[in-house]
């Protein structure tokens, strides 16, 4: 494979795996938009989602991609419980007592996930067909079909946020939570709705990365980590910068291994997130303060 055949596959790759990434870090973007709330479960809830199609695959026998659907209503259920059990009490609380309640969720899934599970590793295993372009590029299936779900997914967010009573109640809630309540949008229910779909973004995620990758338990702190330096570059409270954000560090895991040793990704990854907050806080496609 000549230098440039590698440059292409490995920009097409970091360019897939940048939408699953996208769709990941839009969950905890949302949540914080709508609520100030920094959810510190959400790395534990992407696992959940891993391990929810890898339950519904081997012991059900469903086809991941549908299974995915599943994985996407579980995740609302599964917000909407969270909100209530952890995060309702608190949302008018200093900033702390969210960050402890959502860490506190946190610590109970990872604990449960670790008794049951082990942080042992588990893997879909389902093919599809791959894609060559040219004679040298190849693209797996399941890269791809990840990358295709992501997109119809946000298109579903954009449309929903955009084009649905219940989508304008949540950006109300999100501009000016007391002028909602004064014209009759019921907060709590929008709340709890909100932080629901963002789980529901995390766990179908998590679902996306359990078709292409190995999982276990402990896997979604890292894409946690990797959804706050999405969430960085794209704009807090910016669900579409995320995406934007997510194809950029997609991009930057492509490109670093072809240049250097894949050990300087993480290094290059938080040097820009540091970066970013020192020189552009409200990141590459925020809006400023009073704007």
């Amino acid at each position: 494979m000549s230098f440039g055949e590698l440059l292409g596959a490995s920009l097409l790759d970091g360019l897939l795996i940048g939408f699953v990434y996208g769709v990941a870090a839009m969950g905890l973007t949302l949540i914080f938009g709508v609520m100030d709330v920094i959810n510190l479960a959400h790395g534990p809830l992407i696992a959940i989602g891993m391990f929810f199609l890898y339950g519904l695959f081997t012991h059900f026998g469903m086809n991941p991609y549908l299974a995915i659907i599943l994985v996407a209503f579980a995740g609302l259920l599964v917000g909407i419980i969270v909100y209530f059990a952890a995060v309702h009490r608190v949302i008018n609380a200093p900033p702390l007592s969210s960050l402890l309640s959502t860490f506190s969720v946190n610590m109970i899934i990872i604990g449960v996930g670790t008794a049951l599970l082990s942080t042992s590793a588990y893997n879909v295993d389902f093919k599809l067909s791959s894609l060559t372009i040219g004679s040298n590029i190849t693209i797996t299936g399941t890269r791809l079909m990840a990358a295709v779900v992501a997109i119809i997914v946000t298109a579903l967010l954009y449309g929903f946020l955009y084009r649905t009573r219940a989508g304008k109640y949540i950006r109300a809630v999100s501009n000016n939570r007391q002028a909602a309540e004064l014209m009759g949008i019921p907060s709590t229910r929008i709340l709890a709705l909100a932080f629901g779909i963002g789980t529901m973004l995390a766990m179908t995620a998590g679902a996306l990365i359990a078709t292409i990758l190995p999982i276990n338990i402990l896997a979604g702190g890292t894409y946690e980590l990797k959804s706050f330096v999405i969430v960085v570059l794209g704009g807090l409270g910016n669900p579409l910068g995320a995406l934007a954000g997510g194809l950029v560090l997609g991009l930057i895991e492509g490109l670093v291994p072809v240049f250097m040793e894949a050990t300087w990704v993480p290094v290059i990854e938080f040097g820009l997130f540091v970066l970013i907050l020192l020189l552009m806080p409200n990141g590459l496609f925020g809006k400023k303060r009073g704007s």
